[in-house]
């Protein structure tokens, strides 16, 4: 058993070496993969729709923009809700995972009290499994959005 100094100088049993998960097949011991964000028509962003690390895939915050533009949907919580959930979907397809795959979803909301308004579209989106969630209040959103939304999901094996 290995010993390491603790905070206290004292010798101690030190936690175990990390383990390696997943396959290499599922891309593990490859490291992260960046997907770039598609053209939105004006100068690009300097963040990625997402990031694969082995079977796990980060998905960005989505806000309710209308593909391949930074014009959101119009008519506040339910459209842009609607609209970010999809960019979202359209994400995790294009990665090879999928809405059914997503293990944690974090909401920003510009008002807290559009939270049940939300949570009417949201529970479209997700219908059986539903994933874990946080949501909270964000004093501004980009592009003066009512929502924004991030995932972390699972990617199938041979994806």
């Amino acid at each position: 058993m290995r010993e390491a100094a603790n905070p206290r100088g004292d010798m101690a049993p030190a936690p175990p070496a990390p383990v390696a998960q997943g396959s290499a097949a599922a891309g593990a011991s490859a490291g992260p993969q960046y997907f770039p964000m598609p053209p939105t028509g004006g100068a690009p962003l300097p963040f990625c729709e997402a990031v694969r690390l082995g079977d796990t895939l980060y998905v960005s915050g989505q806000i309710g923009i209308r593909p391949g533009s930074l014009t959101l949907a119009p008519g506040g919580i339910g459209p842009e809700a609607r609209r970010a959930l999809e960019n979202m979907k359209a994400i995790l397809e294009r990665r090879g995972s999928s809405m059914d795959h997503v293990l944690k979803c974090t909401v920003f909301l510009a008002d807290i009290g559009e939270w049940p308004a939300f949570n009417e579209v949201y529970r479209e989106s997700f219908k059986a499994n539903r994933p874990a969630r946080s949501a909270l209040a964000a004093s501004g959103l980009a592009l003066g959005a009512r929502v924004e939304v991030e995932c972390i999901a699972f990617v199938p094996p041979g994806k």
